[in-house]
This record gives structure tokens, C-alpha cells and sequence, in this order.
């Protein structure tokens, strides 16, 4: 699973109009891919151009594959984005190798 952190930015000489056009089309992609299961959760910040996700890939390649296939970057608008990408493993997987690390 991977955490992202996907700030928007709305440059001054965009309107409003243009600008939560785009995030609508986004909308519309990352609820399709809540219903596919591709994202496990998606959030949006209150008070801020701020969404939070959990997205499920099978490997690293499938992220380049996925910010690729979002509107904002077909329509030519990934400039108002900056996307963090947080690899995310599980727990379980840690403590058990912990056993080994704690035993020396």
C-alpha cells in the first residue's frame, strides 16, 4: 500500500471555474477507483487544497502508472499538484523481524 499526500495549488491567473473543473474530473476518477478497489481510503483536508489516500499496488512500477492515468496529468494540469508518495508496510511484517534484529 502506499500513503499519498496530494496538495492542489490554484495558480492566480486561474479561475475558479477551471480550477474545481479539473478537481471535479478527479473526483469523479478517485471515487471509480474506490468502487474498483484501487483506493482503500481517501480523505480531503478540511480548510485546506489538501487529499489524503490509500492506495493499493501490487509493486512501486503500478505508482508512475496510476499519477499517469489521473485527469490532472491527462489534461495537462499536474503542474497545480505536488503529490507525496510514503511506501507502507505492514505491521505484522515488522515485528515479526524484530524477532531476529532483537536477538542479535
Amino acid at each position: 500500500d502506499v500513503l499519498v499526500h496530494a496538495k492542489l495549488h490554484k495558480p492566480e491567473r486561474m479561475s475558479d471555474q477551471e480550477f474545481f473543473g479539473v478537481w471535479k474530473e478527479e473526483a469523479k476518477a478517485a471515487l471509480e477507483a474506490v468502487k474498483a478497489g484501487i483506493i482503500k481510503n481517501i480523505w480531503k483536508v478540511p480548510g485546506e487544497y489538501h487529499v489524503i489516500v490509500v492506495l493499493g499496488v501490487d509493486s512501486v512500477d503500478q505508482i508512475d502508472e496510476v499519477m499517469h492515468s489521473l485527469p490532472i496529468w491527462k489534461l495537462g494540469y499536474d503542474y497545480i499538484i505536488n503529490m507525496e508518495w510514503t511506501l507502507l508496510r505492514p505491521y505484522e511484517n515488522w515485528a515479526k523481524q524484530l524477532d531476529s534484529l532483537a536477538a542479535g
